[in-house]
């Protein structure tokens, strides 16, 4: 029996990176999980049969995190194929660099990233808020560069995003405590995943730059999601994790 037997969780993005190792280890903990998609459906229907494998029901659900209304209606899907809806993940996100001014992000890209990455955050905890069970979990992925020193130029708008989503959180955990539903943000850092390689000259300057030389694994973060997920996190709400091998210690 793991922590998370008879629960059903939702991990939007699920499909590649640490959305999927999300998804994997809540299904090991017993979850039954649902995972969204936007363009990856092949990789979102090997994560599911992943999760098959492990015991538990799968769903996957094509969603754009931009579009309040698929985001509304995958929520609504999963209490009516699931049955219920007890953890929400929010992994969805998407990175665009570039300087502030006239040769930074063109309007379009900035603001898709501003739909994706806070709005679709935001939407996503409103839908589940309303069908959510008491005493529920809400875990949003951030990064631990959001509220702290930016490293690198061109990275303003994209840390604008995450970091209101590390805001927002915290004032939805005052929202939804007397409900017993907690609110927590999970920021990692460098994390080795197939778009993300631990290689080359920044990831080599990141490395150098961390505490334990070297890049975290989705696994890893995805451990930490589980213990918030879990039954002994009860008494946690409105925190922020950072995963970053001390990167913004």
């Amino acid at each position: 029996m793991g922590n998370l037997e008879s629960k059903v969780a939702l991990i939007t993005g699920g499909s590649r990176g640490i959305g999927a190792a999300v998804a994997l280890r809540l299904a090991r903990e017993g979850a039954d999980v649902a995972i969204t998609y936007t363009a990856a459906e092949e990789a979102a229907n090997t994560v599911a049969k992943e999760i098959v494998g492990l015991g538990s029901k799968a769903l996957v659900l094509r969603a754009d995190q931009a579009d309040p209304a698929a985001v509304d209606a995958a929520v609504r899907q999963v209490t009516g194929e699931l049955g219920r809806l007890d953890v929400l993940v929010n992994s969805a996100g998407v990175t665009h660099t570039g300087p502030v001014g006239a040769d930074g992000l063109d309007l379009e890209t900035s603001d898709r990233q501003i739909d994706i990455n806070y709005r679709g955050v935001r939407n996503a905890v409103r839908s589940a808020a309303a069908v959510m069970a008491d005493h529920g979990r809400i875990i949003n992925i951030s990064t631990s560069t959001a509220t702290g020193s930016i490293m690198f130029p061109g990275f303003a708008e994209y840390s604008a995003t995450k970091a209101a989503v590390t805001v927002y959180s915290k004032g939805a955990a005052r929202d939804l405590g007397p409900r017993g539903i907690t609110v927590n943000v999970v920021q990692p850092g460098p994390i080795t995943t197939d778009m993300n390689p631990d290689e080359g000259e920044l990831a080599d300057l990141l490395k150098a730059r961390g505490a334990l030389g070297r890049y975290g694994t989705a696994e890893e973060v995805a451990a930490l999601v589980a213990f918030l997920a879990g039954p002994e996190a009860g008494c946690i709400t409105g925190a922020t994790f950072n995963i970053d091998g001390g990167l913004a210690a």
